[in-house]
């Protein structure tokens, strides 16, 4: 499980980044038709930082900004922790469970070229515990 590289992971999965000055709403309103939970921001093409739904709940919502009117730099995380493609996805697990946050960047060079997220890393690892537990209930019966 944790062996698996994070270009295995990411293989092929749209990524969604927006510039420094798009607005909290309008990134809510990206993030809601491509169904993720963050998007990276990106000024140059490098990554400067992540604007995640959590985000929008605490450092706007609950602090009574305005959705419309306040630009995503304001409110994202500034200070990522990232991993690159080559690493396993261990790597990025461990980040997010040290950290206490759901979202991983990753980068090449910098710039992004895919994201890991809490629900996209448990995919296929729930899918063979699902199956584990099943083949352990079909044992049990038998004895």
């Amino acid at each position: 499980m944790h062996t698996r590289k994070i270009s295995e992971v990411i293989a092929g999965r749209p990524i969604l980044t927006g510039p420094a000055h798009l607005t909290v709403s309008d990134a809510a309103r990206l993030m809601a038709e491509t169904r993720v939970g963050s998007i990276m921001v990106t000024e140059g093409g490098n990554l400067i930082g992540i604007f995640t739904e959590r985000d929008a709940l605490v450092r706007v919502l609950a602090a009574g900004l305005d959705p419309q009117a306040t630009p995503i730099a304001r409110v994202m995380t500034a200070r990522v922790m990232t991993a690159t493609p080559e690493m396993p996805l261990g790597h990025a697990l461990h980040l997010m469970f040290e950290g206490g946050f759901r979202h991983v960047p990753i980068v090449a060079n910098g710039q992004p070229v895919g994201m890991v997220s809490a629900r996209d890393a448990l995919g296929p690892e729930l899918v063979e515990f699902e199956g584990e537990l099943l083949q352990r209930e079909a044992i049990a019966e038998v004895l």
